[in-house]
């Protein structure tokens, strides 16, 4: 499996983890960086400010690069900030190119037009989203459906609440393995998890409803918290946790690994 883009362009919008053609299971991560092409310098922004949230799902990128590596797994994850273009968003969504996220402006976005905007979707969005398609087709044409897990990280707290949940398992529609996933995570000891928390799983023209939804397969958005995963070791122990919830949840439900 291969990237759409050659390796040596520095622009290359996605980062590939290789796997087998016929994958039962394909991770993405669409925020895993807070890097920003050099064209783009620092969108006007501190360094502290693509440390936070706003600009990646901290902990996202390792933990879908180790879950990858465990299960044998191809991943693709998004190479450059979401503070560029929100790789979770349809093309036509007006929060594709935020000019103010949690409170901070993004003066590097706040003078893009709309021609701006269709540059940014052209080169990083759509390449993004072309290559899952010709991984699934292949998959597909190979004889394989496979399973989609898509992996993001949400704060330990917002706007002052704390949050309590360690895991939320984010679904629309389709609970072929949002179910077991949630009943798996549960048997976990000490872990709370939240079924659609701490945000909805249902967002049309989002990733999971892209690939997964209107294709008719089979898959799940996995959130946890940044504190868990903003070290090595959060890392390796949360992919132990995931791994193993994972397996259960794909044995129940019949799909694969």
């Amino acid at each position: 499996m291969q990237a759409a883009q050659p390796a040596s362009d520095p622009e290359t919008a996605f980062d590939c983890v290789p796997g087998a053609v016929a994958a039962p299971l394909v991770f993405l991560c669409d925020h895993a960086s807070n890097a920003v092409p050099a064209r783009y310098g620092d969108l006007g922004l501190g360094a502290e400010q693509f440390a936070r949230h706003i600009a990646w799902d901290i902990g996202a990128g390792a933990l879908t690069r180790a879950l990858a590596a465990a299960f044998g797994a191809p991943a693709f994850l998004g190479r450059w900030s979401r503070l560029l273009v929100d790789l979770n968003r349809g093309a036509e969504d007006p929060t594709i190119v935020m000019r103010l996220s949690d409170g901070a402006i993004i003066p590097g976005n706040a003078g893009a037009d709309a021609a701006e905007i269709a540059e940014r979707i052209a080169r990083y969005h759509r390449p993004y989203h072309r290559a899952i398609a010709a991984a699934i087709d292949a998959s597909l044409g190979a004889g394989t459906a496979p399973t989609l897990v898509s992996m993001h990280s949400f704060t330990p707290a917002w706007k002052g609440d704390p949050r309590p949940w360690h895991v939320g398992i984010l679904w629309d529609r389709d609970p072929r393995l949002a179910v077991p996933l949630l009943e798996a995570f549960r048997a976990e000891p000490g872990l709370v998890v939240g079924d659609n928390e701490p945000y909805h799983g249902a967002l049309e023209d989002d990733t999971m409803w892209t690939h997964g939804t209107q294709r008719g397969l089979p898959h799940a958005l996995i959130e946890v918290r940044q504190d868990l995963i903003e070290t090595a070791a959060g890392v390796a122990r949360m992919t132990d946790i995931v791994g193993r919830a994972l397996r259960r949840a794909l044995a129940q439900a019949g799909l694969p690994a």
